[in-house]
């Protein structure tokens, strides 16, 4: 009996650990299946569709888990999921336009330590010398990918907004946390989506959301419900990673994004694979590596 209670122990952990690899590998599939659709839809009506879709596949579940949340906390858990699902995915899917999946990836790759930085900032965390090591060692594979100027296209104000939405990330993460201490995960994440849903819907309205859904083929359908149903589905299993296991340990596998994106952009968008983004990924995956290690 004593075995069979160490077992059930250490399940949550390594389920949490598998959670954690699973959403790095779906943030850049998902980062490459909206490059792939960039230019068929407008950045603010791809993400109504995305959070839209991930607030319907959570709704079944929500029978058995309702939305029950404190009247004081209705408006800031509200606020932050404009934030985090409404700007972040705009501004993201903005800088797609121009940058490759790869490349995006590598940058958006810088979420986990900019939430890092604003959680000390705040004085959430401390930062010690090896997380200072390796936010440095990011900021080099970072500042490598955007100044790998290997093809003609002018991509800086893409990569700008691309570290815009990372920022956005950050700041919203770190606010989350005391919201998701008092509630349970499904509840905040559904109401969460839900608010950035209702936020983008008039100005999807404004721009193209009734005719580009008119003209999307089949592909590009494809492509936005995968993105709307793992972005649903592996928010919350993010979450309860959060929850289950400490962050440090959780954001790490955010290194898995930018590998993913490069090698899925290299073989469904024929996007190229120069040394510069390899190299930027082997530094931006060592500095994440680094930074939660402990001091």
């Amino acid at each position: 009996m004593r075995d069979l209670n160490r077992r059930v122990r250490m399940t949550g952990p390594g389920l949490a650990l598998l959670s954690a690899a699973a959403t790095g590998v779906q943030v850049g599939a998902a980062i490459t299946a909206t490059r792939f659709v960039a230019h068929d839809i407008s950045p603010v009506s791809l993400a109504f569709l995305r959070y839209a879709i991930g607030v319907a596949c959570l709704a079944p579940f929500l029978v058995f888990t309702p939305i029950r949340l404190a009247r004081r906390d209705i408006i800031p858990i509200a606020l932050l999921g404009i934030g985090q699902f409404g700007i972040l995915i705009a501004l993201l899917n903005e800088g797609l336009q121009s940058v490759s999946a790869g490349r995006g990836a590598l940058i958006f790759a810088s979420f986990p330590l900019l939430t890092l930085a604003f959680a000390a900032l705040v004085g959430h965390e401390r930062i010690g010398l090896a997380k200072l090591s390796g936010i440095a060692l990011t900021l080099v594979g970072v500042a490598l990918v955007v100044g790998d100027k290997s093809t003609s296209e002018n991509t800086l104000t893409g990569e700008l907004l691309i570290l815009a939405a990372a920022a956005a990330g950050a700041i919203c993460s770190v606010l989350y946390r005391p919201y998701l201490r008092r509630h349970p995960t499904l509840p905040v994440s559904a109401f969460a989506m839900a608010a950035a849903a209702v936020a983008l819907f008039v100005p999807a309205l404004l721009t193209d959301l009734t005719s580009a859904t008119m003209h999307l083929n089949g592909r590009a359908w494809a492509a936005i419900l995968f993105i709307g149903v793992s972005s649903g589905s592996f928010y919350v299993l993010w979450l309860w990673a959060l929850k289950t296991i400490a962050a440090t340990r959780v954001t790490i596998f955010l290194a898995l994004s930018p590998i993913t994106a490069a090698l899925l952009g290299h073989t469904f968008l024929g996007e190229p694979l120069t040394f510069g983004l390899l190299l930027s990924i082997a530094f931006v995956a060592a500095g994440l590596w680094v930074a939660n290690r402990a001091d």
